[in-house]
């Protein structure tokens, strides 16, 4: 199943959307809509509530419908008369369930724009219908949500209703379906775990960091890299590497390399030539392609030349890491297109067949993610196998999975594997990219949810100045990061680290830290967590109706 943008229904997104509301103690109104005004620039058109239920009845508005006629497009008018027909997926008690989180207050202020009102209860009023209307015995519609509306009129400026809707698919909210089925609901009061400290803090040991800009003489490639140490380094800690996104740095998760640090791993952020920040810019002016199809072979052969490197270090003489380096018991961990690279390494076979099938069809439908495995479809070869025995871990954070794997390659994953996914996501749409891979990735592997977090917010502050005034678009814009995001690094840096240390003899004092429970311990109002390791017979329907649609 692909993020299908085009199968959106113009008004039910919209009102879908406002699932992700604050549910802040609405009552029950004895007002509700008769009567619906839409407007398009200058042209208002009312009609009655009655009309609307017999339009979705007959799968038509009425002919003499003035903005019907003249002003919408023939795919806005159908978008319309669907969103009249087509029941929306959400009860009282997913309302409730998706309760005060970051992306839901910001949508639901964002969606008040479409609803003309001339007081300031804009919110509260949209709230109030999406609540009662979602107590149908139908089901939750528009025409229910309609129904409900606390006011004798409903007004909606259709052209900003257009554009918002843009934004939003039934993907996206099929995800936050999935995500709050993969673990109980949320009791009122927070769950109280007894935790024997707190990961997410600083170590005790001071970071330093060096930097090399190795030469692959083999492959005639230069790889810089940034090594964070610190002198309580030992070979009983496992060497972790880093493998940066598509179009980006070697620094995108340079807050998680100190941190890891702190606490004696020796980390080495690696940066790759043919798919960093640098070669982007160039593809943008023209200079060269974006991305070529080699370096998704090219990636995890990065790391792997990075590893040797390490272990010459690591026998030389006089050098500061020498002896601290235990690279036969490495752990990678991979962000967006850098999961795939990580998945790779641990085993993962790229299987190219049916790529190269899909990848002929329109791409306009398609996720930038998808997009960017596509590449993938002009090497020569329909399988490849990339996998480094020295890695003994993967984490995979917002993972490009869903096309460049094939149906079975994920199976051949060889070692304990973490996924993590954001249910805000555009770029590495999470039941896509992340949970159908999750599915098929062999015991032991965690998933772990983040409700409210977005494509960038795992990022190091530092990589995401450029978001500010990026428009909010189907495929980019709206990313909660920087402050906004802190509680979703906090999170990174505590699992990371309880993962790294399953490979020492710290394990069993870290397990606790990738238990559901200590997910739903560590959540907060603008996120809840969920971490399953399996995924439970409620999520896995919601999974299956993805699939099928």
């Amino acid at each position: 199943m692909r993020m299908n943008w085009r199968s959106l229904n113009l008004l039910a997104g919209c009102f879908c959307a406002i699932a992700f509301a604050k549910f802040l103690g609405v009552t029950t109104s004895a007002k509700a809509a008769e009567t619906v005004v839409l407007r398009y620039g200058l042209l208002a058109e009312s009609v009655s509530l009655a009309e609307l239920q017999k339009a979705a009845e007959m799968g038509d508005l009425p002919k003499d419908f003035k903005i019907y006629g003249k002003s919408l497009s023939t795919q806005q008018r159908r978008f319309l008369v669907d969103t009249l027909r087509n029941p929306i997926p959400m009860d009282v008690v997913t309302v409730n369930r998706l309760l005060n989180t970051q992306i839901g207050t910001t949508i639901l202020n964002d969606f008040s724009k479409a609803v003309v009102r001339k007081d300031k209860a804009g919110v509260q009023a949209i709230r109030a219908g999406l609540v009662l209307g979602s107590t149908a015995p139908q089901g939750f519609s528009l025409l229910s949500f309609i129904a409900n509306y606390p006011s004798q009129r409903l007004e909606i400026d259709l052209p900003q209703a257009f554009k918002i809707s843009k934004s939003l698919n039934t993907g996206f909210w099929q995800t936050q379906q999935f995500m709050l089925a993969i673990a109980p609901l949320f009791n009122q009061q927070k769950l109280q775990v007894s935790l024997p400290f707190d990961p997410s803090q600083p170590g005790t040991d001071a970071v330093q960091v060096l930097q090399y800009n190795w030469h692959d003489q083999q492959r005639n490639r230069k790889i810089p890299v940034d090594v964070y140490w610190s002198s309580s380094a030992t070979t009983a800690k496992p060497v972790i590497i880093f493998s940066h996104g598509l179009g980006s740095v070697r620094t995108d998760l340079r807050y998680l390399a100190q941190h890891l640090a702190s606490y004696g791993y020796v980390v080495a952020a690696v940066e790759h030539p043919g798919s960093n920040q640098t070669n982007t810019d160039f593809g943008f002016k023209g200079k060269n392609r974006l991305l070529k199809p080699q370096e998704f072979l090219e990636r995890p052969q990065d790391i792997s030349f990075v590893l040797d490197e390490l272990a010459k270090i690591n026998q030389t003489a006089n050098n500061p890491l020498a002896g601290k380096l235990a690279t036969d018991n490495a752990m990678i961990v991979g962000y967006s297109f850098g999961g795939g690279t990580a998945l790779a390494l641990a085993g993962a076979e790229f299987q190219l067949d049916k790529l190269k099938q899909r990848c002929q069809q329109n791409l306009a439908i398609f996720s930038l993610g998808e997009t960017a495995q596509c590449v993938a479809q002009e090497l020569p070869k329909n399988s490849y196998l990339l996998r480094d025995n020295r890695i003994k871990q993967a984490i995979a954070l917002s993972p490009t999975t869903s096309l460049i794997f094939g149906e079975t390659g994920l199976t051949k994953v060889q070692v304990p594997t973490l996924i993590l996914a954001n249910s805000a996501d555009k770029t590495t749409p999470a039941l896509s990219e992340q949970v159908m891979g999750f599915q098929k990735l062999p015991t032991p592997k965690w998933l772990v949810g983040v409700l409210g977090g977005t494509h960038l917010s795992v990022k190091d502050p530092s990589t995401t100045l450029d978001q500010v005034g990026v428009p909010n678009t189907p495929f980019s814009g709206g990313e909660v990061v920087g402050d906004q995001a802190a509680d979703v690094r906090k999170l990174v840096k505590t699992i990371v680290l309880a993962m790294a240390a399953q490979l020492t003899p710290e394990a069993k004092q870290y397990a606790i830290f990738l238990t559901p429970n200590y997910a739903q311990a560590a959540s907060t109002k603008a996120f809840p967590f969920r971490l399953v390791t399996e995924i439970p017979p409620d999520a896995l329907k919601v999974l299956k109706d993805y699939v099928e649609k």
